[in-house]
This record gives C-alpha cells, structure tokens and sequence, in this order.
C-alpha cells in the first residue's frame, strides 16, 4: 500500500488528500499543534493523523505540500532536513524558478513540480486541475487515478507546472484585483453608477459576485501575486502588474475568516484612509 503525507489540510489540501485517499494507498497528514477545522477537515476527507511530521517522513512514500506560497520554502526546508527520501511534490502556487531552487534543496530526481487550477476538488465536476513536470510526474500522476482531481502531465521538466499555474491565475486572480481597484476609484468618485450603467446589468452583477466571493481569499492571493511578480521579472517582464494586485488583495485581508456580505461594504474597506 501506498502512503502519502499531506501537508496539509486546507480547504484545498483536504480535498486533494480525499481525492489520493484510494483503494491501494493511505493518507497521513502531521495534526499535532494544529486548529480544530484542520482536525475537522481531515477528518472529512478521510486522512489519518500521524501526529508528527517526521512520522510523516519516516514513513511516506510521497509527500503532497499543498499550503500557502509564502510557507512552500519553510515546508520543503524542512522536509529536507528530516532525510525524507521519497518522492516530494510541491502544489504550490510559487514561481518557476522558486521550484527549482526547492527542487535543489531536496532531491531533483525526487522532486515533482505541481500547480492546481481550480478550486477544491471534491468532486470531479468541479474541473479542478492538477499539472505535473519533472522526472517522477508520471507517478505522481497514478496516485489520482479514478479520482476527482483531473492530472495533466506537462514534461520532466522542473518549473513547467509552476509557470503554467502563474500564467493562468496572472489572469484570473490578477483581473479581480484589477477590477477591485476599479470599481474602488469609481466609488471614491462618486461614479460608480455611471460605470456600472456602461457595463450593463450583466457584467456588473458578474463583478460583484467576482470580488464578493473572493474577498474571504484575498490574503492567500496577496502572496500568489508576488510569485507572479517574480514569474513575470524573470522572464524579463515588468512585475508592476501584479505588485499591485497584491497590494489590492492586503487590503481585503479583513475578510480572511468572512467575505464581505455585499460590494458596498468591500469597496468602502478599500476606500477607507490607511
């Protein structure tokens, strides 16, 4: 039987451990010192507490790192330093070149480069989405046979996954936070109904419902633009865009446990003096 640590059980970490949780394998995640809703969402999908992480190590024959951006280096750090020899697979929304230098830390032949596109996977109409590069992708790939969670093998190549992760939410999450800004200047001007009026009934409604739904989000994507940032300055194209959504997204950080209950409200947290 296939054992499979995860690290850890987020919203979306969950549903992925559910979605490897299979006949022929087991999923452990590290619960000692966690919340009350990380037990209850393990708990739901089916993972096993295996207390510490490294029992984790010790006994794993992959790890799944699916977590924060800004705490992928400090999971893989220390990964590394408790000798796990199996095959680590970074979920993580990070840079390309980011993966990399993770990849160096760890094992490069071990290291498989992940990014998921959609939101969580407990159900396969859901359509969310799991790339995979590097030479033990294909592997990785089996885990999720049958399951939820739709896998999609770029190449052996480390940091593929990554940039296909960073070009596509550099759109998605990039735009709402463009349109966040937009609709805040239009309200600090008092012409927020005269914009709304030319985008019509039907965009604007999409708009709300856009940034509504995300505002309980915006302190993870905060750190995913500044790897799309970084993504962008490395291939030699300017980063502003999204140094600036991330600046949108820290000033929603308020509606980390709540969304905002409707526009007006979101908007006059954005146009509230810092």
């Amino acid at each position: 039987m296939t054992t499979i640590g995860l690290i850890s059980p987020g919203e979306m970490g969950a549903s992925v451990g559910a979605a490897a949780n299979r006949e022929h394998s087991r999923v452990i995640w590290a619960g000692d010192g966690r919340s009350n809703a990380s037990h209850a969402r393990a708990q739901k999908a089916g993972i096993e507490d295996c207390h510490t992480l490294t029992t984790m190590t010790d006994n794993a024959d992959f790890i799944l790192s699916v977590c924060p951006p800004h705490d992928a280096q400090s999971v893989a750090v220390s990964v590394a330093e408790l000798n796990f020899n199996g095959i680590f697979v970074d979920c993580n929304a990070i840079s390309p070149q980011k993966s990399r230098q993770l990849s160096q830390q760890l094992n490069e032949s071990r290291y498989v480069d992940g990014g998921i596109i959609g939101g969580p996977a407990w159900d396969a109409d859901s359509g969310t989405r799991l790339y995979l590069s590097g030479e033990k992708a294909k592997a990785t790939a089996e885990l999720f046979q049958e399951s939820p969670l739709h896998v999609t093998v770029i190449s052996g190549d480390i940091g593929a996954a990554s940039a296909m992760k960073m070009v596509f939410a550099a759109y998605t999450k990039g735009t709402t936070a463009l349109l966040a800004a937009i609709l805040g200047v239009a309200e600090r001007e008092g012409i927020r109904d005269v914009l709304e009026s030319q985008w019509g009934e039907s965009f604007t409604s999409r708009t709300h419902n856009q940034l509504v739904t995300n505002s309980s989000k915006a302190w993870r994507f905060s750190g995913e633009m500044l790897e799309i940032a970084q993504t962008f300055e490395d291939a030699g194209f300017p980063g502003g865009f999204h140094q600036a959504a991330a600046q949108i997204f820290d000033q929603l950080g308020e509606y980390k446990d709540e969304p905002a209950e409707e526009i007006t409200a979101l908007l006059q947290t954005l146009v509230r003096p810092s």
